[in-house]
């Protein structure tokens, strides 16, 4: 419904997560090969539980019109500015660039969205995901893969903890927990740049903006 507003609170909470990234003591202490190889690959799933925890809301609407959205990327697939009521583009007319993320697509993150909401996340709760999400040590091209492997289950092993203190009487929720990640791995990080990134800064190269965010001071 409104991309422009969606996108700029993504872009915020995208620096919000870097520089939680950046305060990690332990991911500092890896070198700098294995921390660009931890963010490129979990910086869409971090980014989305960012989103869930500051409760930004992806108001979509049903429509046969093209949406703004649609609009959005389609001019900047054709290299044009996006004018604020674009006429829909002629049959035939050939597109380049990524696809257009699909109404199942947008679903998905809007059902992880909820699903996060529903479970009312602490923000320690939010951390120890984070720290699960970022410390994967199934990634090809790791070399410090038993600290990683440690720094992970030190994640869990922290949520585990905290969830038997606070919620001692859910015995689930550590589990139910654990399936919101689930439902992060079945979300294309392609389609998140396309759906938050795309509509204010164009075809950007994921993995250089990331690059140069990470060696900044954020």
């Amino acid at each position: 419904r409104s991309p422009q507003v969606a996108c700029k609170a993504a872009s915020a909470v995208l620096v919000k997560t870097l520089r939680f990234v950046q305060n990690v003591p332990c991911f500092q202490e890896l070198p700098l090969e294995e921390q660009l190889l931890l963010v490129r690959s979990c910086w869409a799933p971090l980014l989305l539980l960012g989103l869930a925890q500051d409760r930004v809301h992806l108001e979509t609407v049903e429509s046969a019109e093209p949406s703004m959205l649609q609009r959005i990327l389609t001019a900047r697939q054709q290299g044009e500015q996006p004018p604020p009521r674009a006429p829909a583009p002629a049959p035939g007319r050939p597109h380049h660039g990524p696809h257009l993320p699909s109404a199942g697509e947008i679903q998905a993150i809007k059902g992880f969205l909820a699903k996060c909401w529903s479970l009312d996340i602490s923000t320690k709760e939010y951390a120890y995901l984070k720290g699960t999400v970022l410390f994967n040590p199934d990634l090809p091209g790791l070399q410090c893969t038993q600290y990683i492997e440690g720094l992970q289950r030190e994640a869990q092993q922290a949520l585990n903890e905290h969830v038997r203190l606070i919620h001692r009487g859910d015995e689930a929720r550590f589990a139910k927990l654990n399936a919101v990640l689930s439902l992060l791995r079945s979300i294309n990080a392609n389609v998140v740049a396309e759906l938050f990134f795309r509509p204010i800064i164009g075809a950007v190269n994921m993995d250089d903006m990331l690059l140069e965010m990470l060696c900044a001071k954020l």
